[in-house]
């Protein structure tokens, strides 16, 4: 009776010592971590469309806004832009990425191919070409006077642009896996191509035969996630790949019959669409919004900021801002620190 006692006390005074521990803190003291390195966002704009894919030139950004067709912004004043026209008329498909040559944009709409509309005047945009056959077009990337359209799972295709209002279809690429991000090396040799569940494939295009060569593979490596996206840093045979829900992988392609992971960073989100700029990588990752790695120790990412956005995809950057396209949000207009 006395231990039965004794251990009705002890449970007791344990209770209240357990309680006393769990005792939740003052809201009004809880200081919340900036996590934002600096990074602060300094404009939005809600667009009429699903932003997908945002491009920079000069004053004017182009994106690409799903089923909104193109909307072109006036960033000449960043933190206040302001929409300049909107255009959906023969646009077809949902377009989801987007690239340029000189004063034509190209729209990758999936199983509606490449749209390439006219925007030498922004006011008044208008479709030179709709529906062209490269599809399913997932991606695009132009390298002088050629455009690489990666197609899934048809690989690439490559159409010839010196008109670059009547882009003229060539020859293309089978590649292992579903052909997904694009980019090429400073002197035009190699071709890479975020291929997916594949990962990383690298092409020698160096004999290109105005479009019409065959292009062997020169090198290959199979990475962790879905390979969505991908640049390159040449001066260090460095590629870095968007790799889903595995976040950010470094490859070391120096040697191509040895290519390599040697560094990652797991993002936490869906790792979706990256650029590189002076030593960092700016991270696109849908619900972990925008991700700034340092990768100056390649072998070791770190995230050195981050500004939380509802569902960050495209990307592009200068030297002072980062333009994001937040499929919920619209643009998102990140000031960089100093």
């Amino acid at each position: 009776m006395k231990m039965k006692n004794l251990l009705i006390i002890f449970g007791f005074t344990g209770f209240l010592i357990i309680s006393g521990c769990g005792k939740p803190n003052d809201p009004e003291s809880i200081v919340p971590v900036d996590i934002s390195g600096g990074y602060k966002i300094v404009a939005t704009l809600p667009t009429e469309g699903y932003a997908q894919d945002v491009l920079k030139r000069d004053d004017l950004l182009y994106m690409a806004q799903g089923e909104g067709g193109l909307l072109i912004v006036n960033v000449s004043d960043p933190e206040h832009p302001f929409e300049v026209s909107v255009t959906t008329a023969e646009v077809r498909g949902y377009s989801a990425k987007i690239a340029m040559k000189d004063s034509v944009v190209y729209l990758a709409a999936g199983t509606f191919g490449i749209t390439a509309l006219d925007v030498a005047n922004p006011d008044t945009p208008f479709v030179t070409v709709s529906n062209l056959g490269m599809k399913p077009a997932r991606n695009i990337h132009i390298l002088g006077n050629y455009m690489f359209t990666a197609t899934s799972e048809q690989g690439v295709a490559i159409a010839e642009i010196s008109y670059p209002t009547q882009p003229d279809i060539r020859g293309g690429i089978n590649t292992s896996g579903y052909a997904y991000g694009l980019a090429t090396s400073a002197d035009s040799n190699y071709l890479f191509v975020a291929c997916g569940e594949m990962g990383l494939s690298i092409y020698n295009i160096s004999d290109f035969q105005e479009g019409f060569g065959t292009y062997p593979l020169a090198g290959w490596c199979d990475t962790p996630g879905y390979a969505e996206s991908v640049t390159v840093l040449d001066g260090q045979s460095l590629a870095f790949l968007a790799c889903g829900t595995e976040g950010l992988q470094v490859i070391d392609y120096a040697d191509t019959s040895n290519v390599r992971i040697v560094g990652n960073y797991p993002s936490g989100g869906y790792a979706k669409e990256l650029i590189y700029s002076d030593g960092k990588i700016f991270l696109t990752t849908e619900k972990q919004g925008l991700q700034i790695i340092d990768v100056s120790d390649a072998a070791h990412p770190a995230l050195i900021g981050q500004v939380v956005t509802d569902f960050a995809l495209g990307l592009d950057a200068d030297g002072d801002y980062i333009y994001v396209a937040d499929e919920v949000d619209g643009l998102i207009v990140v000031a960089i620190p100093d």
